[in-house]
């Protein structure tokens, strides 16, 4: 190879810099697990002791079609109502669980493979307020704002599934506010979309919207677009009855579910981060048992949460080193059982984007990430202990994210990418590598370029007025409210929706003709 050959004029090839490139830097589905915070003696003793709690002590507030299935499997109800999960009962669930299933997005480009150590990042946390976007006062939260909020996360490409994140608190009626957050989500993104469910009573009529909107029952069932996550829990160790019966409901209508345990350390769990690990695992793994018997080929997410509170107050504090760690703990569990797994991380206690929200959000989603969880949720826009969510953050996180995923790609070192030759190549030419085809050619495969964080000089950054990343990400987060109505949906889909169901949002607020 020539000198010439391998060098073009620099100003050429940056012009080229910003077409879309075959070879992205990050991508859904990048390998974790690196990072191991539990040793191997560790991980043995937190399975062990999770098991003994489930065999032993169990859980109470069981429901009764939960005591027929476990008890027929070999399980039992004790005289002061705890049902008791034997250890072998339990290791088989773990060992015959659903594994390398795909999330389906209601476009097949959106699927993700849930398998391995495969990292995916997602928003979640029904918080009850956002901070507004125009004004940037924190207040009650509405149904307008989760359609939005799924809209701008339509636009981002490092958050890549959507999980409801603020609850709709213009709608009383639970029922109705059901069916709106899942039309309100499936409506706003084609990314693969999770909600809660709050009576088993509402799970017909989520079904019969996913069914519509697929096409048929088999077809969604194939292809299912919509997660249920249940909290079948109220720690410590006690069933929640109703998510429970929303959770039995919710499998046989062919959902894929997300067990949650989210007890709160020195509060509903143990004040050490150990034993708070140790009760989500065990809380979780009795949901697991009971999903498998409701169907065995469940797909069926393993999602121990357990969160820390601030012990001098005993409010909840999500951005602290000790609910980092705690989640990188609980994604290792799931490592270790090779269950697909959802992990809370980015639960930071920041109030807006500033220096506490970066390095909190950061800290908490990379050591989830790379202890491999598969689905890492609250890892964009939330933020005030999970009070408030930031649409302007959904545009920021986009970029803390792609450097995140970043990370999880790892150098790759290969004698193609060492780069001898090109290496001696330079050292007997020019001394530099700025003109190097080598050096374009990776510049858009190896290098991850923020889309509001600032790389400018700081006398370019004050003439061109200064502003801070928050400032740049709100107008982004604007200018994509004003201009992005997905139309994956048709036209004459939504009609007959809306002929069936009460839908709150109007024609105008999705950008149809009325």
């Amino acid at each position: 190879m020539t000198v010439e050959s391998r060098r073009r004029g620099r100003k050429e090839r940056l012009k080229q810099t910003d077409e879309p490139d075959p070879n992205p830097p990050v991508w859904p589905g990048l390998e974790g697990a690196r990072f191991k915070p539990l040793s191997p003696k560790e991980v043995a003793l937190v399975e062990d002791a999770a098991l003994t709690l489930l065999e032993t002590l169990g859980l109470s507030q069981a429901i009764p079609s939960m005591i027929e299935r476990v008890s027929k499997a070999g399980g039992r109800l004790t005289d002061d109502g705890r049902l008791l999960f034997p250890r072998g009962l339990v290791q088989e669930a773990i060992s015959k669980a659903q594994r390398g299933f795909t999330l389906c997005g209601q476009s097949p480009m959106h699927d993700l493979c849930i398998e391995g150590a495969r990292v995916h990042m997602s928003t979640g946390g029904a918080a009850p307020g956002v901070f507004d976007l125009d004004t940037g006062a924190y207040r009650d939260s509405t149904l307008a704002d989760l359609y939005d909020a799924a809209r701008i996360v339509d636009q981002m490409d490092n958050i890549h599934h959507f999980s409801r994140s603020v609850v709709a608190r213009d709608i009383d009626d639970n029922a109705e506010m059901d069916i709106n957050t899942a039309y309100a989500c499936l409506m706003g993104t084609s990314k693969h979309v999770s909600i809660s469910i709050s009576e088993p009573e509402n799970v017909p009529a989520i079904a019969e919207l996913c069914y519509r909107i697929a096409g048929g029952e088999a077809t969604f069932r194939a292809r299912p677009f919509l997660t249920v996550m249940v909290c079948h829990v109220v720690p410590p160790m006690r069933f929640a009855e109703e998510a429970c019966a929303v959770l039995e409901a919710a499998i046989n209508a062919g959902f894929p579910v997300q067990l949650i345990s989210a007890g709160q350390a020195g509060a509903t769990s143990p004040a050490t981060i150990a034993g708070s690990l140790v009760q989500a695992v065990a809380e979780t793994l009795a949901g697991l048992v009971f999903a498998r018997l409701v169907d065995p080929e469940v797909k069926a997410i393993f999602a121990p949460k357990p969160l820390v509170a601030d012990l001098r107050t005993g409010s909840m504090s999500g951005g602290g080193g000790e609910q980092a760690i705690l989640m990188a703990g609980a994604a290792q569990m799931g490592r270790h059982f090779d269950l697909p797994t959802s992990s809370i991380a980015g639960i930071t206690d920041a109030k807006c984007l500033d220096a506490q929200y970066g390095a909190e959000k950061s800290l908490a989603v990379a050591m989830a990430a790379h202890a491999g969880s598969n689905i890492v949720t609250q890892a964009a826009g939330m933020m005030s202990s999970l009070l408030g969510v930031s649409h302007a953050a959904y545009v920021s996180d986009n970029d803390l994210l792609g450097n995140i995923l970043r990370t999880l790609r790892g150098i790759e070192a290969t004698p193609e990418n060492i780069a001898a030759e090109v290496i001696a190549g330079v050292c007997h030419g020019e001394g530099h590598y700025l003109g190097e085809t080598h050096t374009f050619d990776r510049m858009k495969s190896d290098y991850f370029y923020p889309g509001v964080g600032d790389r400018r000089t700081p006398r370019e950054w004050q003439q061109d007025g200064a502003h801070p990343v928050g400032d740049l990400a709100r107008q982004s987060a604007q200018d994509i409210l004003a201009t992005h109505y997905p139309r994956h949906i048709p036209d004459d889909l939504d009609r007959a929706l809306r002929a069936r169901f009460d839908i709150r949002l109007t024609r105008e607020q999705i950008g149809r003709p009325t």
